[in-house]
């Protein structure tokens, strides 16, 4: 179906090829899973399958992607439309409706098919998507899962043999996330649409994928089974790096499997005591409510962080995780409520003073990165937070490692971007530090890092609350996990407590080893007496 002849891509002016004679075929009705390292180029292997790259993105591409039969060099975009469907890594960027039924058509509409036709089609994407209730529903008022099964069906109204799909549970909760992934294998299974997909969080995804192909530094693809090429893959997920902690080949890829081959391993129940949080209280939030027209999107809710903890913010999407924490730094907006840190309300204050008092990074770092250069953005952090020339500088190169300061912003990696603003917030030395869905997009090294820098903030005795739906982050760094349910803290407890029992934030160790209380591979090596490196 799919078949990359020799392909090797270079963006303009880029040092070395981003794709090195890639030469493969992803057969017809099959999952295939793109993975590899943060950076490494699966969304331009995505983007050359319909020919976006190089047509859109420019740069030079030697060899041959054709689809069908149909090759990229000799068809237009539009020409490949009706044969491949592409959904990027934010499916609500690409609406142009105001109603799911409207955007279902739209793409129908801008490729000339009947009006019979189109009507019949929107029936069937909205039958195999579970879209059926939600057909005049407006996309604004949609969940993360809901925009995201819409997005798959606008493209998939216009019957494309092939979809494409970049990091499609990236911003859902669990919930959400098996919903998509149940539609996108009924597509598979069913209809024989053949679905190639990148993904970082391949806890979710690996077991239902018929073929890997693995991106390594460097711009070289591999391809095989899941069980091969998880076998040696430098990203994996924590049921793969516990079959290769204990020894079990080839390795297991589902929680079922996996606890077949648990029966066999002796080990002592962990502590069930749960430690208490330390520290004096850093944050105290009271009655603190946050309204959007009619939707109460924060209910009146009691928050208190302390220092030198790390705090997780977990509920699925829409529950008012974002409006907390914006609310809880200051500039976002509160119906009634107050926070204090130190005394003071960081909402009763001028930029710079509330800089002092807390620090957010928020879901997308860039939209606070707006210089021309790295040491643009340091200097104006350092002025803006009254702190000494180079600090900010400093900080960057403590948490990502040395930038080259005349680099763009826009040119950074996501973990570098994200280092930055952090960087950017601690030059004031907040004593609270926020933090929105930081692992988004991060694989699973660049999420170990960002949990070390928020681990060595917390040994500074900050106290750090994360927004995020990525359990198996959670159970690497957070102390407590806060859970919001219709804008409510409905649980708060140690991590253990609060996540061990829940069927949707439980992490992958958790479900494997259940019922004792292992959360992370870290934890079963620590056991046995074994190096996780």
């Amino acid at each position: 179906m799919i078949r990359f002849d020799h392909v090797t891509f270079n963006y303009p002016d880029a040092p070395r090829p981003a794709l090195i004679d890639v030469d493969l075929t992803v057969e017809e009705g099959t999952l295939c899973l793109v993975v590899g390292p943060t950076g490494v180029g699966k969304s331009t292997l995505l983007g050359a399958i319909n020919g976006l790259v190089p047509r859109f993105t420019g740069g030079t591409l030697r060899g041959e992607v054709t689809v069908a039969g149909r090759s990229t060099r000799q068809h237009r975009l539009k020409e490949m439309a009706d044969l491949v469907g592409v959904v990027g890594q934010d499916p609500a960027a690409g609406f142009t409706t105001e109603t799911v039924e409207g955007e279902l058509a739209y793409t129908m509409e801008q490729l000339g098919i009947e009006s019979s036709v189109m009507r019949k089609r929107v029936e069937e994407t909205l039958d195999v998507l579970g879209l059926a209730g939600l057909r005049q529903r407006r996309l604004r008022d949609l969940s993360g899962g809901e925009a995201q099964r819409v997005a798959i069906g606008s493209v998939l109204a216009a019957s494309p043999r092939v979809l494409v799909l970049d990091e499609p549970t990236s911003a859902l909760d669990p919930t959400a996330a098996e919903e998509v992934l149940a539609a996108i294998t009924r597509l598979v299974h069913d209809l024989a649409i053949t679905v190639v997909m990148a993904e970082h969080r391949l806890e979710r995804v690996v077991q239902y994928a018929d073929n890997v192909i693995h991106l390594a530094s460097g711009g070289v693809a591999t391809t095989g089974t899941p069980a091969e090429i998880m076998a040696t893959s430098d990203v994996a997920p924590p049921v793969v790096q516990l079959a290769r902690l204990v020894g079990w080949s080839p390795p297991p890829l589902s929680i079922r499997d996996a606890r077949r081959s648990a029966r066999e391993l002796q080990l002592a129940p962990p502590p069930t005591v749960p430690q208490p949080i330390s520290g004096d209280s850093a944050l105290t939030a009271s009655h603190l409510s946050v309204v959007f027209g009619e939707v109460v999107a924060v209910r009146s809710v009691e928050v208190e962080l302390r220092s030198g903890s790390v705090t997780a913010l977990m509920g699925r999407n829409g529950s008012g995780k974002t409006s907390l924490l914006w609310a809880l730094q200051g500039s976002g907006r509160r119906r009634g409520g107050s926070v204090a840190i130190n005394g003071r309300d960081p909402s009763d204050l001028g930029p710079g003073q509330a800089r002092r008092l807390v620090g957010l990074v928020p879901q997308s770092p860039a939209d606070l990165l707006y210089l021309e250069t790295v040491a643009d953005e340091c200097r104006q952090a350092d002025m803006e937070s009254g702190a000494d020339a180079g600090t900010c500088a400093r900080l960057t190169h403590q948490i990502v490692g040395l930038l080259d300061p005349a680099s763009h912003p826009a040119d950074l990696s996501e973990g570098q971007k994200l280092g930055l603003v952090l960087a950017i917030q601690l030059t004031a030395s907040p004593r609270v530090v926020l933090l929105d869905e930081p692992t988004r997009g991060l694989d699973y090294g660049a999420k170990r890092a960002v949990g070390s820098i928020l681990e060595r903030l917390a040994g500074e005795g900050r106290a750090v609350l994360v927004a995020t739906h990525d359990v198996e982050f959670v159970a690497e760094v957070a102390d407590r996990v806060l859970v919001m349910a219709q804008g409510e803290i409905v649980a708060d407890g140690a991590t253990a407590d609060v996540i061990v029992a829940s069927p949707a934030f439980a992490p992958q160790v958790a479900r494997i080893l259940a019922p004792g209380r292992w959360l992370t591979v870290g934890d079963v090596a620590a056991a046995l007496g074994r190096s996780t490196a």
